[in-house]
């Protein structure tokens, strides 16, 4: 007996084909048996797990045919590949015993090949993907002209949270309360700046600080990925309060960036949020009866 456990171990190591491979799961599950129960066990766990494969998959198609006639054919046609799967291994097992095959190895045998058919139906043809987004589609058009309906939020916003840092949760809030921030590029300027002007600091301002950020070398980078999601945009364009760019011209890195030139020129900028930032943070992170008093952005430019 243990020369057959261990003739079909070296079989599956060394000269056994992909789909009799074990897995590891499997392997792992019943190499701590010996002899003929490694072997018993193995059968019963690809078994098992044909057995669940397949009513998973018949299951589905179920459900489905309950709302799609065309469904039901294919549910006809799933039962009766099982059914012929079973009988086609039950006829091999017989016909491996008849030939003289050890019955363990017979059936260890049959339910590798039962457990490979599953596994390869069990993938989802490009047909059916195809299939699978035009019924997504046809259900966002029904739905769109179902006047009953009622979105209350946009489905992006969900995904959008699991992309956000809590600092670039901060700077949303503050553009949503504060409103448009003020933002400066330092460049060269003087005679030569008129023909041609370098960049030397770009987008420099204080939300990072006024936002209350924990990390605020990384405040570019929040305002790359809030810009990425369509949260924020940036505007050639001033606020409102000039008195508020004095503030930022004042800081330390913005001295340090403007006496790095013989003639500095300051370009005042601002960042807003976007519409669908707008209504991102008011769905996501203030209390509805707060958004009436919030400030107004400008609709980003063409």
């Amino acid at each position: 007996m243990n020369e057959q456990a261990s003739g079909i171990k070296n079989g599956r190591e060394n000269g056994g084909s992909p789909r009799h491979a074990t897995p590891a799961i499997w392997g792992e599950a019943t190499d701590a048996l010996p002899g003929m129960a490694r072997i018993t066990a193995t059968a019963a766990l690809r078994s098992a797990s044909w057995t669940l494969r397949a009513g998973a998959r018949s299951g589905k198609l179920f459900l489905r045919a309950l709302t799609d006639r065309h469904t039901a054919g294919e549910l006809v046609q799933a039962v009766a590949r099982d059914v012929a799967e079973a009988s086609r291994t039950v006829g091999d097992v017989a016909r491996a015993v008849s030939a003289g095959v050890p019955i363990p190895k017979a059936l260890m045998d049959a339910t590798v090949s039962l457990s490979t058919v599953v596994l390869a139906d069990s993938t989802p043809s490009e047909p059916e993907l195809e299939r699978s987004l035009r019924e997504r589609g046809d259900d966002l058009l029904r739905r769109s002209r179902d006047v009953w309906s009622k979105e209350e939020s946009h489905p992006a916003y969900a995904r959008i949270l699991d992309d956000l840092a809590p600092d670039e949760a901060r700077i949303l809030l503050l553009l949503l309360r504060g409103g448009p921030q003020p933002s400066i590029d330092v460049r060269t300027g003087g005679p030569v700046g008129l023909v041609s002007s370098a960049l030397v600091a770009p987008g420099m301002s204080m939300i990072g600080a006024r936002s209350g950020c924990r990390y605020l070398e990384e405040v570019p980078a929040y305002l790359n990925n809030l810009f990425r999601l369509g949260l924020i945009w940036f505007s050639r364009e001033q606020v409102e309060d000039p008195m508020e760019y004095q503030v930022v011209e004042a800081q330390p890195d913005v001295l340090k960036a403007m006496h790095s030139v013989r003639f500095p020129k300051v370009v005042r900028r601002s960042i807003h949020l976007t519409p669908f930032g707008l209504g991102f943070c008011r769905a996501c992170l203030v209390d509805p009866e707060e958004t009436p008093t919030l400030p107004v952005h400008r609709i980003p430019e063409e």
